[in-house]
């Protein structure tokens, strides 16, 4: 569903995903790739199983998905995880399987098998184009007609990538549409195994093709944290983490380029998953 673009600085807005269904951006992507699959068959109200590895929102807007479809879903997560996010799952009627801490090409895996031994279901979301096709088709044409609507110059879109979707959705619409507008990353600076920034850079690249992206700012998970305990403070918003990496990464490219129009970022999911 829409979402507001919300005004954070005079040169920084920020979509606030907090208000999809289950609370986070990946509610965009799991509505649109579940109706494809129930409009064509392949998933069948209140008999096919579904299966997903994820580091959580996936799989909160997928067991919401599966709950109102009546379908039986498992999710396959590393331990790390928090443990807000397990409850939502649970509250869903999702079961849990886990692997060991950020070990998602294992949960990959063990959904893989889990798919092929049950003839279940699965978004696939770390290489389903529909991922892509979804932003490209919804998210980016809504932020540009939100930043139009309000008479801006928009210079640059700034977030981070788990499976990338998001990011190569509206990186396509972008060069089709308004080719001036730079991509920049916010990645962790620590490493895939010691970073605590949940939801991006889980593993591997996945979707993302990062030689299309002009730029990388670079965020510590600490740095990310007090960011996010700030904007709380601040504006009576509690999101998450990776919301706290990308309104940083938005300041830091802000005062690197000082550039002339907006740059905007997504603020990504609700805060209290992480308390």
């Amino acid at each position: 569903m829409p979402t507001p673009l919300l005004k954070i600085t005079e040169r920084i807005y920020a979509k606030l995903e907090t208000y999809q269904p289950t609370g986070s951006v990946k509610d965009r992507m799991v509505h649109y790739i579940v109706e494809d699959a129930v409009e064509k068959g392949k998933i069948i109200p209140g008999q096919t199983e579904i299966y997903e590895a994820t580091s959580g929102n996936t799989g909160i807007a997928l067991s919401a998905a599966a709950a109102r479809l009546g379908c039986k879903c498992y999710i396959i997560m590393p331990k790390n995880m928090s443990i807000e996010r397990r409850k939502m799952m649970k509250a869903f009627g999702a079961e849990i399987i886990f692997v060991e801490d950020n070990a998602f090409q294992e949960a990959i895996k063990i959904r893989d098998e889990l798919v092929q031994k049950y003839n279940g279901w699965s978004p696939y979301q770390f290489d389903n184009p529909l991922n892509i096709e979804c932003h490209y088709l919804q998210t980016g044409p809504e932020i540009h007609k939100q930043v139009k609507e309000l008479g801006l110059d928009w210079d640059a879109f700034l977030h981070g990538a788990g499976t990338g979707g998001t990011m190569m959705g509206i990186k396509q619409y972008i060069d089709d549409y308004v080719p001036s507008v730079k991509c920049v990353l916010t990645q962790p600076a620590e490493d895939n195994a010691s970073h605590g920034i949940q939801g991006i850079n889980d593993g591997a690249d996945f979707l993302l093709d990062k030689d299309l992206m002009d730029e990388f700012i670079y965020v510590k998970t600490d740095d990310a944290i007090e960011r996010m305990k700030k904007f709380a403070k601040e504006t009576g918003l509690l999101v998450g983490i990776s919301s706290g990496a990308n309104i940083l990464s938005a300041e830091k490219y802000i005062d690197m380029h000082e550039p002339e129009g907006v740059v905007v970022t997504m603020l990504c999911d609700r805060g209290e998953r992480y308390l």
